[in-house]
């Protein structure tokens, strides 16, 4: 084992945090600062210090399992691997190729998010894939889609944030989500700029802010469209800009104006004079920025909701100028990469989408298949879970615990119990593993070598810090053994620079085109931003020394001349408010808000079993203000019950002021009678697929000894 340090990146959010890691005599793995990474500058999170616990042998899994007598036990890795390949077959065999799902993670690497949707395509020959980053930054995906022709989460780096005027920051809780991050909106009020949060709850993120707005949850978009009204109002329109840059700008400027600002205090609960307040803050500086996250994004109208304050940006002229624009927080570590390359139901690697037949054909041409045998777009994330053990049969599984992480999460788990055959990869023995017939470990973030994207778009290499423990195998390695029982025997390489040497051909021509980014660069240049066009210039490098000599240099800051549109110019979409799917009623009375803690991460899977982690946030909570908590007789600490249609969850009160009187809120990071997902709306956006996380009517029931 190497006992020098490796630079590489921590494995839980979107910041992809840099790190160095050196193995220790005891056989731990120490982690130290790598203060030379401009995402966090060696800062780290309590997840980040403690990632190299999940490594121990105590904590992951060791050996292949396999289901007998009713029970997981050991098994070798040859057993396992055909009971995988016979149950895929046999489905395929009686059901046809769409009764085999794949369910992925945004947390696999590009290389296995790309040989994932090309396993599932080529040899299952299925088109229900999709992956739990449809739970993510979807919403904001679609419209960014719709406005600018691309979808990138941020299209400018973190390094901005402080230069610009205002940020407007909705539903983003980063303090506790990406707290190295914190610090890029600190620096912003040190050089005079203003930072207005957007939350129902007074966050240790709002706690920072100069300005902050608490509406109900689920208004969001009609917020959006009184401050856009107001500045119609106002004349505050950069009408140049409108006119230069920009399309649609009537219908949207009609429908923003049917959203007049007492409608709008009405619908939200933000007083006139904020919303006032709010348009001054953002308007007077020469440049602004909106940023987004799971607030607004998780909702059944998500799509509409981010459209509205894209609407803002761009009648503002505060999109495609320089420290101004619209950007998406993304939340998991690869979750931009995880749908660019295949994952996602309807995409193809390079961002290409499924439908397009010059975009199956490039592709189709790099794997060496004919077009017509690519099966069409499938089910979305949640519509596909939903169809497990009626028209989907058997799933593959990977990096994602949907028994916890799902919305209406009691029912899911009973369709996963109702599968013929379910088959996992995973680090540890998750919720969703122990119902699994078969259970394969694999390898860690430390233990093998891949790239990631970041929320900035920044391509990054993950280094192999550490030699994985025997009988480990990488994902990578499952997909080429299953291929070839599969009656596939090339085309699924194991070795990941081998895998994004593909992956750049693939993408090379699509919107997210990483074609003239290679192994190489990232470590030298400590990562690249996509879109990077090559070409035979840049696919074979110039000789030892000058490895950029004629490559492109990659994209930092998008839009800056034209957008990604036809025409260039972007694209005001209207919309208008409209409710959330379940508003509250006399039976369900107050609305249930979701989110994170910051010592946990997604499901809980990996950080419930480190110690420190557990210490700081040992299980789940009910968050209710003194009100709601006097008129339930329920003290701090007192067990709650939230009941919604779906189910019943039970936590401990956390009775607290920085929450609205009207709403509760629970994190979602553990199993068991506390599972907030239990209670969650799967209400469908109907463009993004994205599930109505932030918004559905309860009732509280005091829990009587």
């Amino acid at each position: 084992m190497q006992n020098t340090a490796t630079p590489t990146h921590c494995p839980y959010c979107a910041l992809q945090c840099g790190m160095n890691l050196t193995p220790a005599p005891d056989g731990t793995v120490e982690v130290s600062e790598r203060a030379d990474f401009p995402v966090n500058r060696g800062a780290l999170c309590g997840k980040g210090r403690t990632a190299p616990a999940v490594l121990a042998s105590g904590v992951r899994l060791t050996s292949p399992l396999v289901r007998s007598g009713g029970e997981l036990v050991p098994a070798s890795w040859d057993e396992a691997l055909d009971r995988i390949a016979a149950g895929l077959r046999r489905t395929r065999a009686e059901h046809g190729p769409d009764a085999v799902g794949v369910f992925g993670g945004g947390g696999l690497t590009n290389e296995k998010a790309y040989t994932l949707g090309k396993f599932a395509r080529v040899v299952l020959g299925t088109s229900q894939i999709d992956y739990n980053g449809r739970f993510c930054m979807s919403s904001a995906a679609a419209a960014g889609i719709k406005a600018f022709g691309l979808d990138r989460g941020l299209p400018f780096p973190l390094e901005d944030i402080p230069k610009t005027g205002c940020v407007i920051l909705v539903g983003s809780n980063l303090a506790e989500t990406m707290p190295p991050s914190l610090r890029f909106f600190n620096e912003l009020r040190e050089n005079g700029g203003t930072l207005i949060v957007i939350d129902p709850r007074r966050t240790k993120t709002a706690e920072q802010a100069d300005l902050h707005l608490a509406p109900r949850p689920g208004t969001d978009l009609a917020l959006a469209l009184g401050l856009l009204h107001l500045v119609i109002a106002e004349g505050r329109v950069d009408a140049e800009y409108v006119q230069e840059r920009t399309v649609g700008w009537e219908d949207a400027r009609a429908a923003a104006m049917a959203h007049w600002p007492e409608y709008v205090e009405r619908i939200t609960g933000v007083s006139v004079p904020e919303l006032r307040e709010t348009v001054r803050l953002f308007c007077e500086p020469e440049s602004a920025m909106v940023l987004t996250a799971r607030g607004p994004e998780q909702q059944s109208k998500g799509t509409d909701t981010v459209g509205a304050w894209i609407n803002l940006c761009l009648a503002t002229g505060r999109a495609g100028r320089p420290l101004s624009g619209y950007g998406c927080l993304t939340g998991q570590g690869n979750g931009q990469g995880g749908r660019e390359h295949g994952q996602k139901a309807d995409q193809l690697p390079g961002y290409r989408k499924l439908d397009d037949p010059a975009a199956r054909r490039h592709v189709a041409e790099v794997w060496g298949v004919d077009p017509e045998s690519l099966p069409g777009p499938g089910r979305s994330a949640y519509e596909l879970l939903d169809a497990l053990g009626t028209d989907i049969k058997s799933l593959l599984l990977m990096a994602s615990n949907p028994v916890v992480s799902a919305p209406r999460a009691a029912h899911i788990e009973e369709r996963i119990r109702s599968l013929d055959f379910l088959a996992v990869c995973d680090v540890v023995l998750s919720e969703t593993a122990a119902l699994a017939d078969v259970v394969l470990p694999v390898t860690q973030w430390a233990e093998e070598t891949g790239t990631t994207t970041n929320l900035e778009g920044r391509v990054l290499l993950r280094r192999r810090a550490i030699t994985p423990p025997e009988g480990i195998r990488s994902d990578l390695e499952v997909l080429h053994e299953l291929a070839a029982r599969l009656g596939v025997e090339k085309g699924f390489p194991t070795d990941p620079e081998e895998v994004f040497e593909e992956l750049r051909r693939a993408s090379a021509g699509g919107p997210a085109d990483y074609s003239g980014i290679t192994y190489r660069r990232l470590v030298e240049e400590d990562g690249v931003f996509w879109p990077c066009p090559g070409g035979a210039e840049a696919v074979e490098q110039p000789a030892a020394g000058d490895t950029t000599a004629m490559a492109h240099p990659g994209t930092p800051r998008l839009f800056l001349d034209r957008f990604a549109t036809p025409d260039g110019r972007a694209r005001f979409v209207p919309v208008s408010h409209r409710a959330a799917a379940e508003e509250p009623d006399d039976e369900y009375p107050v609305l249930l808000t979701t989110g994170r803690v910051v010592a946990q991460y997604q499901s809980g899977a990996q950080t419930r079993r480190v110690a420190e982690l557990n210490a700081a946030a040992p299980g789940p909570f009910v968050e209710l203000h003194p009100r709601l908590a006097a008129r339930l007789g329920a003290a701090e600490g007192d067990p709650v019950a939230v009941v919604s249609r779906r189910g019943r969850a039970v936590a401990p009160a956390r009775i607290t002021n920085a929450i609205r009187p009207d709403t509760v809120f629970m994190p979602f990071h553990w199993p068991g009678e506390g599972r907030a997902n239990t209670l969650t709306n799967p209400a469908l956006d109907p463009t993004s697929r994205m599930p109505e996380f932030k918004a559905c009517a309860v009732r509280l029931e005091a829990v009587r000894p």
